[in-house]
């Protein structure tokens, strides 16, 4: 990931990451009732663990894009959970749900209640933003594993003897 603007994308991603987690455990009792508002067919125990687990996924994800570390693995996850979040905005959306997506504190800004805030937690804002968090993650990866291949090919190339012709 030597290019400057994939650099930048996950640096992005990673804080973004980061925001959401720590808007996230600052109250689960919240996020938690985020997750209900949904009104997913999933069992209360699937939700009660998601609420926990997801923040802290979130967390990790942020943490390792932003140091670099574990690219593949952090890239899959990260993957995943934009996936997972493109889904469900996606079902609410589409269902009608006015919501808040349970995504972001806007409040860390003092943007809590104000128009602009309720458009940024928005189920259809989230959605939108959704696609292009799993489009830019796509991107990132796709970056990766051409870098891994190239890499690997110019690893080859310079440990395979070189041939002698008669």
């Amino acid at each position: 990931m030597k290019s400057g603007f994939t650099r930048l994308l996950r640096w992005i991603f990673g804080l973004l990451l980061l925001w959401a987690a720590f808007s996230k455990l600052a109250n689960l009792q919240d996020f938690y009732a985020s997750l209900l508002a949904y009104q997913l067919p999933l069992p209360d125990m699937l939700l009660r663990c998601s609420a926990v687990v997801l923040p802290w996924l979130e967390l990790f994800c942020g943490l390792l894009l932003l140091s670099g570390l574990w690219l593949r693995a952090t890239l899959t996850w990260t993957l995943i959970l934009f996936g997972i979040f493109l889904l469900a905005t996606g079902q609410a959306w589409g269902r009608g749900l006015e919501i808040s997506c349970g995504c972001f504190n806007m409040k860390l800004f003092g943007l809590g209640g104000s128009a602009l805030a309720k458009t940024f937690e928005s189920v259809g804002f989230a959605f939108g933003r959704s696609v292009f968090l799993v489009v830019g993650a796509l991107y990132l990866y796709s970056q990766y594993r051409l870098e891994s291949v190239q890499s690997s090919e110019s690893t080859e190339e310079v440990s395979s003897p070189a041939t002698t012709s008669k």
